[in-house]
């Protein structure tokens, strides 16, 4: 399993160095972002990625209680995952995206709990808003749509969402690579 201070820095980095484009061509940014929700090639990655990763953890996992069903819940989530790359079409990029972001804060909250500092309340906060957004988003995809339709609208608030989400992922880079470093490093 990754370090915790890798993990949290390559997600801070993955979720602020993309910004970078908004702000050096925040139409071209805006017009990909905009493609994202309906995109049939994002859908077709992040829904099979969420659908693996998802049925790798259901096989790792050792609750007895579910030992008995773990045979029919595989091919059940199997069948799910799958299927909705073929019979859900509409917004799979959007549904695709919240499985992962689910998955990662899971992967994320697990390997920083035990931590001790406080700076992982930033991290833990994050990852807890993330799976209440994945959560909505799942529910009603077309919201997302729709805030990406504001956030676009214009090229202003382009640079200026990217300049905070980019703030933000160096910070949360930064925090990775010292705060839970550190804490890391003390623990037995």
């Amino acid at each position: 399993m990754m370090k915790a201070w890798i993990l949290v820095t390559l997600l801070g980095l993955a979720y602020g160095l993309p910004q970078i484009m908004g702000l050096l061509k925040p139409e071209r940014f805006g017009e990909a972002l905009k493609k994202f929700p309906r995109s049939d090639l994002w859908g077709n990655i992040l829904m099979p990625l969420g659908t693996v990763w998802f049925l790798w953890n259901l096989k790792r996992d050792t609750v007895a209680d579910f030992a008995t069903f773990k045979p029919i819940m595989f091919i059940g989530f199997s069948i799910i995952g799958f299927g909705t790359c073929v019979f859900v079409r509409d917004f799979l990029a959007v549904r695709g995206l919240a499985v992962v972001a689910l998955l990662v804060a899971h992967v994320v909250l697990m390997s920083i709990q035990w931590l001790d500092t406080q700076w992982r309340l930033i991290v833990t906060a994050w990852c807890y808003l993330s799976i209440i957004a994945a959560i909505w988003i799942t529910v009603s995809p077309w919201r997302l749509r729709d805030y990406i339709g504001w956030m676009t609208a214009t090229g202003n608030r382009i640079r200026t969402g990217s300049m905070v989400r980019l703030g933000f992922g160096l910070a949360v880079a930064v925090i990775g690579m010292t705060a839970i470093r550190a804490a890391e490093l003390v623990q037995p």
